[in-house]
């Protein structure tokens, strides 16, 4: 549930740029895929962390990692 605090975020995001269907399919169609973007987001943090905050970036991690978790935020993209 922690990483839940950025979603409204990130799909305001994806909304503002009309991609919430195209990230939703993505994420339902990357499969076991999800855990090697997951190693990378972790890989990358020292080069990327000012993008985000670092809590961005492990909620991101895990949403890629968890099964259930992106089921949800796909399930929010949609609903939104």
């Amino acid at each position: 549930m922690q990483g839940h605090t950025y979603w409204n975020k990130w799909a305001r995001f994806l909304q503002r740029w009309k991609m919430q269907e195209f990230v939703a399919t993505l994420l339902e169609a990357s499969g076991p895929l999800r855990v090697l973007a997951a190693q990378g987001v972790y890989l990358s943090q020292p080069f990327l962390g000012r993008s985000m905050s670092g809590g961005e970036w492990d909620a991101l991690a895990l949403l890629l990692e968890d099964e259930r978790e992106s089921r949800s935020f796909i399930q929010y993209l949609r609903e939104e």
